[in-house]
């Protein structure tokens, strides 16, 4: 029984201390209000011939006002065609458990910026926010994200949300599936 005990007790003092802590490229409380930005995470990483892209989610909450700000980076030898987002732009999260949550871009209009890199490559940064709606929060702390399509003026872009993502960026690992779970509470 005792065995027992201490085995309950370390199996629950483990699952405490597993949790990832939150990270924050920004925690700001002042007489103005406060300010959360979670660090950007990986959600999608494409490398093909000449030719890559990423897409990083953070999370922000602007006196308890949550929101997702989405980046799209995209590298090229070749012209890289702009990607406007607008009032009527979309993020559409696909879980696992057959749900669908849709997330509204805020009302201005965004087509990113076109940065000549080394070597003649084109660089294009487009950066998104997105506004949850009432009922997606809970959803999204529920069940994983299997797959992802961004909704631009122009057109839309499908992207695979895998389980676990090694980048060939950084190194790191990345868990883009669980990324709502493991960070939505870090603004809450």
């Amino acid at each position: 029984m005792k065995n027992l005990f201490l085995l309950t007790f370390l199996l629950f003092t483990f699952n405490s201390f597993s949790q990832k802590p939150c990270e924050y490229s920004a925690n700001v409380t002042d007489s103005i209000g406060t300010y959360k930005a979670t660090k950007g995470y990986i959600m999608s990483e494409k490398s093909m011939d000449s030719s890559s892209s990423y897409v990083f989610f953070s999370l922000i909450s602007t006196d308890d006002m949550p929101t997702l700000n989405l980046q799209l980076i995209k590298k090229s030898k070749n012209f890289i065609s702009a990607n406007c987002f607008d009032k009527n732009s979309r993020l559409i999260l696909q879980l696992a458990n057959g749900k669908i949550v849709t997330m509204y871009h805020i009302d201005q209009e965004s087509c990113g910026t076109l940065i000549r890199g080394e070597n003649s490559s084109n660089n294009r940064i487009n950066t998104g926010i997105f506004m949850f709606i009432k009922g997606s929060i809970e959803e999204l702390k529920k069940s994983p994200v299997t797959m992802m399509r961004i909704k631009y003026l122009n057109g839309s872009e499908d992207f695979v949300v895998g389980n676990e993502l090694i980048s060939e960026m950084d190194g790191q690992k990345y868990e883009p599936d669980t990324f709502f779970i493991n960070t939505l509470k870090c603004i809450e």
